[in-house]
């Protein structure tokens, strides 16, 4: 079954995304890590199962050569970036017939965080679809504990298409017809 992961906030360097996001809706958040190979570092904010994922990018050359760190970069602040779902990834895959690729990073604590995901590009082409993930067996997933939870995510698009997409799931999401984004999201304590 397909749940919820993450919704991605791309914000104009992490210390002040943190500030806003807690002024704004009373949640602090903790160091991610980095993704060198973006160019891109976050902040996590725990939602239990989901989180926020304020994402800068921090090295701006290596942002500029990978398609999503050009994408942070250029994102402008505070803006909704994407989402993403976890499920089984070799299933979604060949359901979807995507390539299935590995990414990781490296926690504040010195911890690497390995994960697989495919839809990337489809996502950041049609931000109202999410990209789809699955953390590596035995790694704690980064929304554990938080005192809120994200209670509807809110987005524009097509919905037939997403239906499709994403296949049987119960996610708390809501979608109006307009051009392609994620418009919003309702936290809940």
């Amino acid at each position: 079954m397909i749940e919820l992961d993450h919704v991605l906030v791309a914000v104009d360097g992490l210390a002040a995304g943190a500030r806003w996001f807690e002024q704004e809706h009373g949640l602090e958040s903790y160091e991610g890590g980095a993704h060198p190979a973006w160019g891109t570092a976050n902040r996590i904010v725990p939602l239990g199962a989901a989180y926020i994922e304020l994402i800068s990018a921090v090295d701006e050359s290596t942002a500029r050569d990978s398609p999503f760190g050009k994408r942070v970069l250029e994102a402008a602040d505070r803006q909704l970036l994407g989402w993403a779902v976890r499920g089984d990834i070799r299933e979604i895959g060949g359901r979807l017939s995507l390539p299935v690729a590995e990414g990781s990073r490296r926690t504040a604590d010195g911890r690497t965080l390995r994960w697989r995901f495919a839809g990337l590009e489809q996502s950041a082409a049609e931000p109202f679809l999410p990209f789809f993930i699955e953390w590596e067996a035995g790694t704690p997933l980064p929304g554990e504990g938080g005192t809120a939870r994200l209670e509807r995510l809110e987005l524009q698009g097509d919905a037939e298409r997403l239906a499709a997409w994403l296949g049987e799931h119960q996610l708390p999401i809501v979608v109006t017809p307009g051009p392609p984004a994620v418009t919003g999201f309702q936290l809940g304590r």
